[in-house]
Parts: structure tokens; sequence; C-alpha cells
């Protein structure tokens, strides 16, 4: 917790003494892969992100912005459907999922949410 805040600091211990004060156990308990969640999430989510949102297309699903042609009409749609994050947020999942990147970022992204997973339920299981 020596990233955290004094402020955020303060009224997380004064959580913990309300939980304490109606008999609640508090323990202390390590996660140490927490630190690489946020990491694992920028690369998971915009993969995500890609794969759930490629079908917004303008044919089937979503906004259809009508060009010269079906590749037009794609390009069209997508660039008046999507809103600029969401933009970068799809490139970059498409670069994590991408046939020369998959196991390097995406592969190792999903390896460190199961371990942050298995940490969690272990610390959960004395419980």
């Amino acid at each position: 917790m020596s990233d955290v805040s004094n402020d955020v600091l303060g009224v997380f211990n004064q959580s913990l003494d309300a939980l304490r004060s109606c008999g609640a156990k508090v323990e202390t308990v390590s996660i140490p892969a927490v630190r690489y969640g946020l990491s694992s999430y920028y690369l998971i989510a915009p993969a995500e992100a890609s794969s759930n949102l490629a079908r917004f297309d303008g044919v089937r699903y979503g906004l259809r912005v009508t060009g010269a042609d079906m590749n037009e009409t794609y390009g069209l749609s997508r660039e008046a459907g999507f809103g600029p994050e969401v933009k970068r947020r799809i490139m970059l999942g498409t670069y994590a999922l991408s046939a020369g990147y998959y196991d390097a970022l995406y592969g190792k992204a999903q390896k460190v949410r199961t371990l942050i997973v298995s940490e969690f339920a272990r610390a959960y299981s004395d419980f």
C-alpha cells in the first residue's frame, strides 16, 4: 500500500476501524500479482473489445454509412460509429491479438490474470 495517497489510506483505515467495531475480523493478506493487474487489463480489455466490436461493420450491426462500395461502407461506418478512444482501443486490441504478438502480449496478460485470480482464491480460502 506504499503507492496509495495518504487521503485514500486514511479513508481505508477508517473503513477498517468501522468493520472492526462491528465485530468483523480483519486480516492482512499478500497478493503480489495484483501489481500487474492494470497492465494486463490494458491488454485484455482492448483485445476483447476488438473481438466483440468487429461485428459492428454497418452491414448487420451498428451504424451504417453508405459508401461507393462495401469497403468504403465499412470504413465510413466505423469512422462515424466509433469515437477516437474506442478506435484506439480497438486498434490496440487488434494488435495484441495479431499472429506475431498474441503469445507475447495477450497470452502473457491472460497468464497474469490467471495468477491474480489464483492468488485471490488462495487468500479467500482461509476465510
